[in-house]
């Protein structure tokens, strides 16, 4: 089997020559650390004997990018406007791993947000992806590996919102101005599907993905009774626009802890979600559990235990076994590899991972 071959037969729970997995990667901290650890790191294979994908999602983001412009500058900040038009101060070391404070959000009102869309939300895939990018959609999608367009951060209908005018204003958008919210919800809805119908025109994509992180540890940002009534209808769109195109696997990214959005999203007709995160209460065994095979899995590997040796991790990868063995489910960490993770420890976590899932056929 390709790579192609196993995710179907993984995601179909269908037999497959062995159970396979991803990798995720790492913090840029945690690179440099690993450069000191070897001087050969540079011909180390850092996926080993993970099983390859392609995914793209920066397709979506806000095009022409805005103009990044350091507003002000001290010995530990730099405040400046970012290519999405936010302005953020980030800390000069670590600007990559540590959270920024967003100053100042770009929509305000609603005629701020027409302006915004009209100028950086228009669907000309030569501007977003290259001028000959049909041929470039073909090159890619004739790799034997799965094709899987994530919408990432401008796909979704809190999470790009939230890039728009602030999680706080966001949440009172859901009871002080629903038409507003709602607005911006359904030019999002069409925009992705103006961007994925001239991209199925071409090709076929093996999955596409929402993107939110609309949870922290405790659970959502705002009720799941607000997800349904105003998010769902807007999902359900995209969801029948893609599966009439014949795209199957439809999914969503969001960190922390989201139990209480699942039974939304399977009925909004996405049937594939990631990274679980661990530390925010999310166990892929419990999960598979309460909702069963009709929700496939990705993610789930506790990325701390990694952090803590050899038992530690093989204690882990033997917790998600039941799970490998079910089929639905492509293990990899729950999220970015942190700096207190050594290199030999994350080889020695791709080594047994890659024997694990090795072993592993229905």
């Amino acid at each position: 089997m390709n790579e192609i071959e196993r995710f179907y037969a993984t995601m179909e729970y269908k037999p497959r020559d062995r159970a396979m997995f991803w990798v995720w990667g790492a913090w840029p901290e945690t690179i440099e650390r690993w450069k000191k650890e070897n001087p050969d790191f540079d011909k180390i294979d850092l996926n080993g004997k993970a099983d390859r994908r392609q995914s793209f999602g920066h397709w979506f983001f806000p095009n022409p990018p805005f103009e990044k412009k350091i507003i002000e500058e001290t010995e530990r900040h730099i405040l400046y406007i970012n290519h999405e038009g936010i302005l953020m101060r980030e800390r000069r070391d670590n600007p990559q791993s540590s959270m920024p404070q967003f100053v100042r959000f770009l929509v305000e009102t609603r005629q701020d947000f027409r302006i915004f869309w009209k100028e950086k939300m228009v669907p000309d895939l030569e501007k977003r992806i290259c001028p000959d990018w049909k041929n470039f959609l073909k090159d890619i999608r004739s790799k034997p590996y799965p094709l899987i367009i994530i919408s990432d951060r401008w796909g979704g209908f809190f999470g790009p919102l939230r890039n728009l005018v602030g999680v706080e204003k966001l949440c009172m958008l859901f009871y002080d101005d629903t038409i507003f919210l709602e607005e911006m919800m359904d030019a999002n809805a069409d925009f992705i599907i103006q961007m994925m119908s001239q991209i199925l025109d071409v090709i076929s994509i093996d999955a596409f993905g929402f993107w939110e992180d609309m949870a922290h540890k405790s659970g959502p940002l705002i009720s799941p009774e607000m997800v349904r009534k105003f998010m769902l209808p807007r999902y359900r769109k995209v969801v029948d626009f893609l599966n009439s195109r014949g795209v199957k696997f439809i999914g969503l990214d969001s960190d922390g802890y989201i139990d209480s959005l699942i039974p939304v999203w399977l009925d909004a007709g996405l049937n594939f979600l990631y990274p679980f995160e661990v530390q925010a209460g999310m166990d892929v065994i419990q999960v598979r559990k309460k909702y069963g095979k009709d929700l496939r899995i990705w993610g789930g590997v506790d990325k701390r235990p990694i952090a803590s040796g050899k038992r530690a991790i093989d204690d882990e990868i033997r917790r998600i076994i039941p799970l490998i063995e079910d089929g639905g489910y492509i293990p990899h960490t729950d999220h970015s590899i942190p700096p207190d993770v050594s290199l030999d420890n994350y080889l020695y976590y791709l080594q047994k991972m890659s024997e694990t899932c090795g072993k592993i056929m229905p």
